[in-house]
């Protein structure tokens, strides 16, 4: 009995042995390792759920937006006649890149992939994902992080993004022959929930590669849902706002003359956001303003500098109610709450952030300047490693200069 007994304990051992021999095979390690990390997620907030994105510590100043807008200024420059105001055809269907489906939580690699598949790049995803997202366990890749790669690695072409884009703009890009990505909302497979109580909402990369008015969809090309699928103008619409309607277009930069004409007025930065501010402020003087109306108003101010302003605005969406996920995606909260002396703000929120996305470079920088003014050198040193760690080629600089501060 003893020797059955002995038997079963080294046969439980070897099985043991051999699965975590398996698990170190990298393409076996790449399928689980994530899944590994959900189910641990999923149990962690079980026990102790996260729950909404806190409100905001009471202040006093009151935000105005009583300003009327746009400007007379505005609306001369947006109806000034140009070379874009040539009639758009009907349908616009360019040839689809290789299709590329994404590993986990690789939808902007491999959608930039595709679009950059277009313009002769033989990469792949993980050629990206290998500089500007070392570790799977980053869920989020930023436009900056994008035009980064592209500027650095494929230097015979360039990438913009801006905000505040339109149909009517995507559609006379796309005319043109320029595919563009945009960052808007998918719901996410119950199977990645964080929690029993998760929204599912999630940010989601799309190259955009056609158009048809009779149809009023566009033809994307999804790394998670597929190829040469089809989203109407008005779904796109609502799923691109949480995101300020931004917008990323690749072209060699010998054809930077047609890409400014196309832009129009949006093609300088500081107009861009501009404009865009003066439409979010109008947005949020509505009866009708939601949280993503205030939250976009906020990241255009902070743009500008207008810190006091912009963590009103994040505190009013905040206050309305945001998505889980929102902190995993955009930042700018932080940078308004820190610039605006409102120290518990940030590091609520950072904390907060860190409990819905703990591999997030920018939560862990944001919440190492919060304990750093709160007098915490240790805690802000421990963040601003973590934050090295999970992403050390893009963001060692930024996490080097910080932690000088306390070295």
């Amino acid at each position: 009995m003893k020797k059955n007994y002995t038997k079963i304990l080294i046969s439980l051992a070897s099985l043991f042995l051999l699965a975590v021999l398996i698990y170190q095979i990298p393409a076996v390690n790449s399928r689980l390792a994530w899944r590994f990390d959900v189910l641990r997620i999923y149990i962690k907030n079980t026990i102790n759920p996260v729950g909404p994105v806190p409100t905001a510590l009471p202040v006093t100043p009151q935000i105005n937006t009583s300003t009327p807008v746009p400007t007379n200024t505005i609306i001369a420059q947006i109806s000034t006649p140009t070379a874009t105001s040539i009639p758009l055809p009907a349908q616009v269907l360019m040839s689809s890149p290789p299709y590329e489906k994404q590993t986990p939580n690789n939808c902007g690699p491999a959608t930039l992939s595709m679009a950059m598949h277009m313009y002769g790049w033989q990469g792949n995803q993980t050629d990206i994902s290998n500089l500007i997202k070392p570790v799977t366990g980053d869920r989020n890749v930023n436009p900056e992080e994008m035009r980064y790669y592209v500027r650095t690695q494929a230097g015979w072409l360039n990438l913009e993004y801006r905000v505040g884009g339109t149909i009517e703009l995507l559609k006379r890009l796309l005319a043109a022959n320029y595919p563009v990505m945009v960052e808007s909302v998918t719901s996410l497979n119950p199977a990645d929930a964080l929690g029993p109580a998760d929204d599912l909402w999630a940010a989601h990369y799309l190259l955009l590669t056609g158009y048809d008015d009779a149809k009023q969809e566009f033809t994307i090309q999804d790394s998670y849902h597929g190829p040469d699928l089809t989203i109407s103008y008005a779904q796109l619409e609502e799923d691109w706002k949480p995101f300020n309607n931004l917008y990323m277009v690749i072209y060699y930069p010998q054809y930077e003359e047609e890409m400014k004409t196309l832009l129009a007025s949006h093609w300088d930065p500081n107009l861009n956001r501009q404009l865009t501010l003066d439409l979010t402020q109008a947005a949020v003087s509505e009866p009708s303003a939601d949280a993503f109306d205030w939250f976009n108003y906020g990241n255009n101010l902070t743009y500008f500098a207008r810190y006091e302003e912009a963590a009103l605005a994040f505190d009013k969406a905040r206050e309305i109610g945001l998505p889980l996920r929102m902190f995993r995606y955009q930042f700018t909260p932080f940078l308004a709450y820190f610039h605006s002396g409102r120290n518990d703000d940030l590091l609520a929120l950072t904390n907060y952030a860190r409990g819905i996305t703990e591999m997030s470079e920018e939560a862990w920088l944001w919440y190492g300047y919060g304990l750093y003014r709160k007098g915490d050198n240790a805690g802000a040193l421990k963040a601003w490693q973590k934050a090295n760690e999970i992403n050390p080629n893009f963001f060692e600089d930024q996490a080097r200069k910080a932690m000088q501060l306390v070295q």
